[in-house]
C-alpha cells in the first residue's frame, strides 16, 4: 500500500534565518505509516499550491508565538519570539488546506495557528492575562518525555473516540476521560474560531485540543505526543489517526 506523504512545516532560526526540523516529528510520521516532507519556509503562492495539491496530508508543528497582528492586538510585553515569514506561509498553507480539504492536524503552535488562521483569537501570554484557580504549569520544568498535567476529553468528539481506541473501549457510555499530557506553552487558543470545538481542556480551564465536525480530520492538541508516543498508546493513536484519514484521501 502506497504511503501517504505529510507536508510539515519547518522550524526557523530567527537569527541565522535557516530552517531545520528535529527528528521526533518525522519519526512519529513515520511509526504511524506516512512519509515526513520538511516544507520551504519562502515558497511562493504558486509553489505552495502545487505542494499542498501534491500532498495527503499537513502537519502545523511547534515553534515561535504567532504575531498578535494576525489576530488583530497590540504586541504585549508577554509575548515572546515570532517568526513573519513563518506565519505568512503557514497561514496561506492552512487557507490552502482547508480549500483542498487535506487532513490537518496541529501540534502546539499548531494549534493556535489554526484556530487564528480560522478567526479565533489566542492569550499572548497566558501567565499575564489570565487569573486561574489552579495555576498549572503549563511549561513544565523538565524536558516533555513526561507528562506534567491532566487534560480532560470532551465527550463524544473525534479526539475521544480516538483515544478510546487506543485503550481497547468500545463503549459509547464511558465515563469521562482524562489524559496525562506534557506541557511547554505559555500561549494557548482563547476565543475559538467559528467552525472549530473544544475537545480538551485543561484542570484551569484552557483549551487544550480542537476539531472540526464534518471536516476529513482536523484536529489541534496544545501538548507535544510526538514526545510521548512511544510509551503512551493516546498519543500513538493521534498520529495513526491523523495518517490515516491522510491515507484515505
Amino acid at each position: 500500500m502506497k504511503k501517504p506523504l505529510i507536508g510539515l512545516t519547518p522550524s526557523h532560526n530567527i537569527d541565522t534565518d535557516e530552517i531545520h526540523m528535529g527528528p521526533l516529528y518525522p519519526r512519529a510520521i513515520r511509526m504511524a505509516g506516512g512519509i515526513p516532507i520538511i516544507l520551504p519556509l519562502e515558497p511562493d503562492s504558486g509553489e505552495l499550491r502545487q505542494t499542498v495539491e501534491g500532498l495527503d496530508g499537513i502537519l502545523f508543528t511547534g515553534g515561535p508565538d504567532p504575531h498578535p497582528f494576525l489576530f488583530g492586538e497590540e504586541t504585549l510585553s508577554g509575548c515572546g519570539e515570532i517568526s513573519v515569514k513563518r506565519d505568512a506561509m503557514e497561514t496561506e498553507l492552512l487557507e490552502l488546506a482547508i480549500e483542498y480539504e487535506k487532513p490537518v492536524l496541529g501540534i502546539c503552535r499548531g494549534i493556535q495557528i489554526i484556530n487564528v488562521g480560522l478567526g479565533g483569537d489566542i492569550y499572548q501570554d497566558l501567565y499575564s492575562q489570565t487569573e486561574r484557580s489552579m495555576p498549572i504549569a503549563h511549561k513544565q520544568p523538565p524536558l516533555c518525555y513526561g507528562p506534567s498535567h491532566t487534560v480532560t476529553v470532551t465527550p463524544g468528539s473525534m479526539l475521544a473516540d480516538i483515544c478510546r481506541s487506543a485503550l481497547c473501549s468500545s463503549s459509547s457510555a464511558s465515563p469521562q476521560m482524562f489524559l496525562k499530557v506534557n506541557s511547554s506553552h505559555h500561549q494557548a487558543v482563547r476565543r475559538l474560531a467559528p467552525g472549530l470545538s473544544v475537545c480538551a481542556t485543561a484542570p484551569d480551564g484552557i483549551i487544550e485540543g480542537l476539531e472540526m465536525e464534518g471536516y476529513p480530520f482536523l484536529l489541534g492538541v496544545q501538548w507535544h505526543p510526538e514526545y510521548l508516543w512511544k510509551n503512551d498508546p493516546t498519543a500513538a493513536a493521534i498520529f495513526k489517526a491523523f495518517v490515516a484519514a491522510c491515507r484515505s484521501k
